[in-house]
């Protein structure tokens, strides 16, 4: 058994279940839609049920630990351990009959991120990573690009939710397009990840995001050969490229935001 005693697989199987579910709602009349922080932040039924569903099996199978979830779950962990569930991270996508959206499960420990599963119904792939022994896409390894040119780099962001912090990362942009490849925007962050950790992203990068949104990315990333590093400031952010790029990726958002901040 490896060293999570199981761990993983059943962050992959809660994952697989709450994404049967909410295929049987996509791209049907939506339900239950709510504002949260802002007209751009969303919560439907779809959103809700996923994570019951995730929480009463974890909660069954693991009752010592505790479980943390975007949608309000937040339990203690006699264990010292805690689940870290986004049911449906990319509910604006969902909710429009976008593909891109998935669902996201972590387990953390003391010493850190123990398992970490990104599952994507849609596309039918699931990214998996367990501490010390790599990271997979269906069951087959994945790393991270090796690409240390910026001027060639394909690059992921998003954007947070309250119109203020959204204005100035959309300032600062402009800079980082200018001297990169590209940049997409897909709307899911634990997918963003997930991709740099595939190579088919060569850095990612965006403030504002939750726990829930970079749990298991960030594990998956690291696993991929992949570096992190956070950005510092209000609302903090998270930046991710191989070890190479990393540096380079960093420097210029920074100076970019700095830029747009003039």
């Amino acid at each position: 058994m490896s060293p999570g005693g199981g761990d993983l697989e059943l962050a992959e199987r809660v994952a697989r279940v709450a994404g049967e579910g909410l295929l049987t709602r996509f791209r049907r009349p939506s339900e239950g839609v709510e504002l949260k922080s802002s007209s751009a932040d969303l919560v439907s039924e779809a959103d809700l049920e996923a994570e019951r569903t995730i929480g009463d099996i974890l909660r069954a199978e693991r009752p010592d630990d505790g479980i943390i979830g975007e949608e309000g779950a937040a339990e203690s962990a006699p264990s010292g351990r805690r689940w870290i569930v986004d049911p449906l991270d990319g509910t604006t996508n969902y909710l429009h009959g976008l593909a891109a959206w998935s669902v996201s499960v972590a387990l953390e420990d003391e010493h850190g991120l123990v398992a970490g599963v990104v599952h994507d119904p849609v596309g039918v792939e699931t990214f998996t990573a367990e501490r010390g022994l790599g990271a997979q896409l269906n069951g087959h390894p994945i790393e991270v690009r090796g690409n240390a040119v910026l001027g060639e780099a394909l690059l992921a962001t998003g954007f947070a939710y309250d119109a203020p912090t959204r204005a100035a990362q959309a300032s600062a942009f402009g800079s980082v397009l200018t001297q990169v490849r590209d940049v997409r925007r897909a709307g899911s962050a634990a997918l963003d990840l997930a991709w740099v950790a595939a190579g088919r992203l060569d850095g990612y990068w965006e403030r504002g995001g939750k726990v829930w949104d970079w749990a298991a990315g960030r594990l998956i990333v690291a696993e991929a050969g992949g570096a992190l590093e956070y950005l510092e400031g209000e609302p903090d952010g998270l930046m991710a490229a191989n070890p190479k790029l990393l540096p380079e990726l960093a420097a210029l958002v920074r100076r970019s935001e700095q830029g747009a901040a003039r």
